[in-house]
């Protein structure tokens, strides 16, 4: 996997736009339109994810995250920092997971593995103060 400090700034600035349209296209997918991001509470961890907070044309609010796991969305009431949102898409994904475990096919299986071991890379990401400063 290329890491950070082995692209330069431009291929970076590419990275943060193409993950941009691809939490956009996701949003649209879902019949959800976007308006505009809140630049300064969304966060990159280039290049494994991006945590976007949206704001939608209904004036609804909803973060995404995209980047090297699933793309998903959640609608939060309070005023999450991207930190808590994290913390937030581990329980989701851990949920989502439980349940598919019950399934019988091995595709669903399958995905709750992934989601798994996302969810805890999510939540290793979570408690790394030092990503947080």
């Amino acid at each position: 996997m290329t890491n950070k400090l082995e692209m330069t700034e431009e291929q970076q600035q590419e990275w943060v736009r193409e993950h941009y349209l691809k939490a956009t296209k996701y949003l649209a997918q879902k019949g959800l339109v976007a308006e505009s991001v809140a630049d300064t509470e969304s966060r990159y961890l280039i290049p494994l994810m991006a945590v976007w907070k949206i704001n939608l044309l209904d004036k609804t609010k909803v973060w995404v995250i995209c980047g090297d796991l699933p793309t998903d969305h959640l609608v939060l009431e309070e005023n999450e920092s991207a930190r808590n949102v994290l913390r937030h898409f581990t329980f989701k994904w851990q949920i989502q997971a439980d349940k598919l475990l019950k399934s019988e096919t091995q595709e669903q299986l399958d995905y709750a593995k992934l989601l798994m071991t996302k969810a805890e890379g999510l939540y290793q990401l979570y408690a790394k103060d030092e990503i947080w400063v």
